[in-house]
């Protein structure tokens, strides 16, 4: 059992923060198809500070989704305090997540995210600050390091460890790598064999196999699983029974298409139709990846524009399917 602060997960599989899709909604999915934990996406300190009412909106969290942590990314000690005392006050978080891992060039601008990599008393200062202004188990998600020549996750971990960070997430990649090569396992064993607390390895877990690839070469606590689960949430629940049994069954058609369609639902009920069915024009077509003719109907549902038109055209491309599998 992984045990994260005084939260125990369900289990090693934690849904990584993705910008801009890491809602209320996305997470509560996550954490009905498995998920032993899900983190929001980035919450600015800064926005937080001048009440923001959008950000603010931002720290929503539903029932149903519980343990959920909440990221927060900025690189003031101080107003990230003020950050963690809002979340604390203001919303029933399981734990308080500090991004230190964001590669995106507007977020290093602002000297946030993967910047803090750079800056190792910076850092510490930070987390501290956050760890001393709640009474949440805090965690930290970082990368390898600044790049090839600047590999400093241990040091940042041993630090984390010192501030009283209480589980530490590693994405094998640096911060020049953005979301190319490889991820590099060896950095996440290198953080588990240094540091005394949960260990959170993450990168290219894509197959259930990979999960456990990492589980065994590096040792650490659990794995994080980001991009993978886009339009894939029964992801998890393949992970889980690999890494349980050795064996899991892919969903047929039906289901992603069912799958699509409720996210869909949940969103317009989260957001209003407007704007949910805005949001899942980006998203629909991850749902149906692989499937026959998927590029024809990939370009319709990016346009759609109410849910009953999104009804219609799965119900049409369900027919599309099923008699294209029975000519098989």
């Amino acid at each position: 059992m992984v045990k994260i602060g005084n939260i125990e997960l369900k289990n090693q599989i934690v849904a990584a923060p993705l910008a801009g899709i890491s809602n209320p909604v996305y997470r509560e999915i996550m954490h009905n198809y498995g998920a032993g934990l899900v983190v929001s996406e980035m919450i600015s300190d800064k926005a937080l500070h001048y009440q923001n009412a959008k950000t603010q909106d931002m720290c929503r969290i539903s029932e149903g989704e519980h343990p959920v942590a909440l990221q927060l990314f900025g690189s003031d000690p101080i107003t990230m305090a003020e950050a963690a005392e809002y979340l604390t006050k203001n919303t029933n978080c399981d734990m308080i997540d500090i991004n230190m891992g964001c590669p995106v060039q507007k977020v290093v601008k602002a000297h946030s995210g993967s910047y803090l990599m750079q800056k190792p008393e910076l850092a510490y200062e930070v987390m501290h600050a956050v760890v001393t202004h709640t009474d949440r188990p805090v965690t930290v998600k970082m990368r390898a390091g600044w790049d090839s020549d600047h590999i400093n996750c241990v040091e940042i971990a041993k630090l984390a460890e010192k501030a009283g960070v209480s589980a530490v997430t590693v994405h094998g990649r640096t911060r020049g790598q953005q979301y190319t090569g490889h991820s590099n396992n060896a950095y996440i064993k290198a953080v588990k064999d240094a540091v005394n607390i949960p260990v959170i390895g993450n990168g290219d877990i894509r197959i259930p196999e990979d999960a456990k690839r990492m589980l065994e070469e590096t040792g650490c606590d659990a794995i994080m699983i980001g991009r993978g689960l886009l339009g894939r949430p029964f992801f998890l629940q393949e992970v889980d029974a690999y890494l349980n049994g050795g064996t899991y069954v892919e969903p047929d058609y039906n289901e992603k298409l069912d799958l699509a369609y409720h996210y869909a639902e949940k969103l317009c009920e989260y957001e209003g139709e407007r704007n949910g069915i805005c949001m899942m024009r980006g998203m629909a077509g991850w749902y149906i990846t692989g499937l026959p003719h998927a590029s024809e109907y990939k370009n319709r549902l990016s346009s759609i524009s109410s849910l009953r038109e999104m009804k219609e055209i799965i119900e049409e491309y369900r027919v599309l399917i099923k008699n294209f599998m029975e000519k098989q």
